[in-house]
């Protein structure tokens, strides 16, 4: 008999390269502004000031190959980025320490409803409307640690039906992969499944319906995904 007063949702999988079983998710943390370039951009001071996360939602990752333009936002951006998922976890992690708790890496986009994110911006309330929403973050398969290593340098791109919009290099992050997990357990009690996005290069910009994403990490391979 099932302690639960109604039937509990699907664990959120995603897919591994090379294997038939898939890496379940629990929590999605987000960096804001981790490349100068970008926060420049965005209107801010690139300086290393400390970091800040938002989240997105297990069920907002979606393998599928298509990104649903979302209701309620004529402004929606691509932001390519490498994802970290965890295999294990705890709080206050050294950073020595940090790349012992990671499964593997993907390539993902953090799509955001810009229009929404800037009226929360305007009036000092969470990002959620403009970040976390149905599909909001595309992912590709992920490739273990146990075969590529940990990147930390390598070109991340996006192309928009063949024009490049991103370029940027994962050595160009004022937070460091090992760096983000480590800050992260000391406010959050990180644990396997928990996965990490780790930022984007300048030249985020709107999306339209029709539109192909190509997104790329050096190492990871490449994620097309179709707007529809």
């Amino acid at each position: 008999m099932s302690r639960f007063v109604i039937a509990p949702p699907p664990v959120v999988g995603l897919p591994v390269r090379g294997a038939e079983g898939v890496f379940p998710v629990r929590r999605v943390y987000c960096i804001g502004r981790n490349y100068a370039d970008h926060a420049v951009e965005m209107g801010h001071d690139p300086d290393r000031e400390p970091p800040f996360f938002f989240q997105k939602n297990a069920e907002n990752l979606d393998a599928s190959g298509q990104f649903p333009f979302p209701a309620q936002s004529a402004d929606v951006h691509h932001e390519v980025e490498m994802l970290v998922a965890l295999k294990s976890g705890g709080c206050d992690i050294p950073v020595a320490q940090a790349l012992d708790h990671v499964y593997g890496y993907a390539v993902a986009l953090d799509m955001t409803r810009r229009d929404l994110q800037g009226q929360m911006k305007k009036m000092g309330r969470p990002w959620e409307i403009g970040k976390a929403f149905e599909h909001s973050a595309p992912v590709g398969p992920l490739v273990p640690a146990s075969e590529i290593g940990h990147p930390s340098a390598g070109e991340v791109s996006l192309k928009v039906n063949g024009a490049l919009r991103q370029q940027g290099d994962l050595a160009q992050m004022i937070w460091k992969v090992p760096e983000m997990i480590s800050y992260l357990s000391e406010f959050f009690e990180l644990s396997a499944g928990d996965v990490i996005l780790t930022g984007t290069p300048s030249g985020v910009g709107p999306v339209e319906r029709g539109d192909l994403l190509e997104a790329s990490v050096e190492g990871l391979g490449e994620m097309k995904v179709q707007v529809v």
